[in-house]
């Protein structure tokens, strides 16, 4: 059985408060997209789990999160099946696409096929958000609202077909160290200056942002040219995806987002996606 795990991109991100356990409340606009990891998976009859992949950065071991989906999953339903699970990775790790998290959500739906334990989709999301907070919207796909964790999610309807440019620099950033760095003006108060509230009513995607870019452009100043260098070639809305490092640039159209897809790449690593509604993803 062969899977695509797609990455996302946040179309803003608002921080509200930081919570008791070190984590932050946050609004966000998850948006599935058509960068995507393959996971094959083979089902065996004894119990052992096999993890291997593609990129030799990646730890492919018990701290890996497609391993400890399938354990959860394991452990949840009682089966005593193991598995064979290859990824072929194409997100690149660290670059706030949700690449180790979709990978995760893939594996549950797999393994739930694969073993025949007969999950729904939102058991199979109990379990995702036991592993990390966007793993449940991998597990619905297209666009959805995420409050608290982020891993409170309501569905939304698509979005017309857009197109997203992505800026890859060649590093990591931690979202641990963007979190623990953020200064209180970064908070957004509950309502009255969201603007993600404010896109759900009027649908204007150029006013959205992203609370977590002044810490992300202080920290990783080398990012700040990707979003100008968007803007001069007429994207909607240009924003760094979660905590970074990957920027993208939304485009209405195919033969803007091209034009720029050439520029971009001659500044370094560059890709050009398409949005997936969910009926698609699923």
């Amino acid at each position: 059985m062969r899977i695509e795990a797609r990455a996302k991109i946040n179309l803003g991100l608002e921080v509200i408060r930081k919570r008791p356990d070190g984590y932050h409340d946050i609004r966000t606009l998850f948006q599935e997209i058509s960068l995507a990891d393959g996971l094959e998976i083979e089902a065996l009859s004894g119990a052992e789990i096999r993890l291997e992949g593609d990129d030799p950065l990646i730890p492919w071991d018990e701290t890996n999160l497609v391993f400890r989906a399938a354990r959860a999953l394991r452990e949840r339903t009682g089966t005593r099946m193991g598995a064979r699970l290859r990824v072929t990775k194409k997100i690149p790790a660290g670059g706030g696409l949700g690449g180790g998290s979709s990978n995760a959500a893939a594996a549950l739906v797999g393994l739930n096929a694969a073993w025949k334990t007969g999950l729904t989709r939102d058991e199979l999301a109990v379990i995702g958000g036991g592993l990390g907070a966007d793993v449940p919207f991998f597990l619905r796909g297209g666009l959805c609202l995420g409050e608290e964790r982020g891993d409170r999610l309501t569905e939304l309807a698509d979005l017309p077909p857009l197109f997203a440019v992505l800026a890859l620099p060649p590093f990591p950033v931690p979202t641990a160290l963007i979190y623990g760095s953020l200064p209180p003006s970064a908070l957004t108060s509950e309502g009255k200056d969201s603007k993600i509230i404010r896109f759900l009513r009027s649908g204007e995607l150029g006013s959205l942002e992203n609370r977590l870019e002044e810490t992300i452009f202080r920290l990783f100043p080398e990012l700040q040219v990707y979003p100008a260098q968007f803007r001069k070639n007429g994207a909607a809305l240009s924003l760094v995806t979660g905590s970074g490092s990957a920027v993208f640039g939304l485009f209405r159209d195919r033969a803007g987002a091209e034009r720029c897809l050439a520029d971009m790449r001659a500044r370094g690593t560059a890709v050009l996606v398409e949005t997936v509604p969910r009926a698609q993803g699923r």
